[in-house]
């Protein structure tokens, strides 16, 4: 690069860090092909002044799921004397290289995502600024390797289904989606497989995948309770979109869990908030933040980890929105 400004090695070296006895038309020819060149600079150590430490955090929606990560999250960087700073997914089209070299700047230390995560531009930018990622729960894993943390999807959708099956249940339906992402049909493959191995068939019109948000549920279970034969259980793979269901069997006139019993996936407070109670599948979701942040620590102190998927453990939780049937 020194060769290409036409300058010694020990110009470059004076601009990288900060000299003055460099002419201005020098300082500036080298400027600009470092960030020709991609350079990021490495945030200084030295000094009281300097930013803190911080860990970039994005969020594509704020509901009772994703907040429950976050503050597992800012708990574990509290613990490690780390900032969080929460925002939403940037969009950096033409401008990954120098958005990441801004959040080095910024003192950050690695990403954190919770949702869609980063674009392939973006991972390829953040790992030139040497800026590790963790991605919680991902809707689809990137294609380019990348750490992620998540729970036991198939095995929360088999217990949820196996409980409703020991029940007495049989037509038993599925509020998943959205239909191609990882999360949706590891949960509902869980669903399929317990149908499959109790030799309750599913029936295809049970099957619904139009999101996991509360709309959904009012949308997928108005669908299903309008069918001929309805179901007399759903499995929702979501907690809002269980509550939904719960609304549209109400605005028919059905009883839950008497007519209709409902089980959901995430138990946060909404869980506990509604009545009746709804039974659910309980994914750690603070653990998962707080594992998430401590990961990301260890890659940004360059520490191998073997693993580049952790599950956590997931957990039905009976309450009362499923009864026999």
């Amino acid at each position: 690069m020194a060769a290409s400004a036409g300058v010694s090695v020990a110009t470059v070296s004076k601009v990288l860090n900060g000299r003055q006895d460099v002419a201005p038309t020098t300082r500036s020819l080298v400027q600009s092909l470092l960030q020709d060149h991609g350079y990021v600079p490495r945030p200084s150590r030295r000094g009281k002044a300097e930013t803190a430490a911080t860990v970039e955090m994005w969020v594509d929606e704020l509901c009772s799921y994703s907040v429950e990560i976050i503050k597992g999250t800012i708990e574990a960087g509290a613990q490690s004397g780390v900032a969080v700073i929460v925002g939403n997914t940037p969009e950096t089209a033409g401008g990954a290289i120098s958005w990441a070299r801004d959040l080095v700047s910024a003192g950050r230390r690695a990403v954190i995502t919770l949702g869609t995560g980063p674009t392939p531009a973006q991972l390829a930018a953040l790992s030139r600024a040497r800026l590790p990622v963790v991605v919680i729960d991902p809707l689809n894993l990137p294609d380019s390797p990348v750490m992620s943390v998540g729970c036991t999807n198939f095995a929360g959708g088999l217990s949820a289904t196996q409980h409703l099956l020991e029940l007495g249940h049989r037509r038993i339906a599925y509020i998943g989606g959205p239909e191609t992402t990882a999360v949706n049909q590891a949960r509902m493959h869980g669903y399929r497989a317990a149908m499959e191995s109790a030799g309750v068939p599913v029936r295809p019109e049970y099957v619904l995948t139009p999101g996991f948000c509360y709309p959904h549920g009012v949308e997928g279970g108005a669908v299903l309770l309008d069918l001929d034969p309805a179901p007399t259980a759903i499995f929702a793979a979501g907690e809002e979109s269980a509550l939904g269901a719960v609304q549209a069997a109400r605005a028919r006139g059905l009883r839950v869990p008497q007519d209709l019993s409902v089980v959901g996936f995430d138990d946060t407070d909404l869980s506990t908030m509604t009545s009746p109670q709804l039974t659910t599948v309980r994914q750690p979701l603070r653990e998962m933040g707080i594992v998430a942040l401590r990961t990301a620590l260890r890659l940004a102190a360059g520490e191998t980890i073997e693993a580049r998927h952790i599950e956590l453990a997931t957990e039905l939780v009976v309450r009362d929105s499923a009864v026999p049937a």
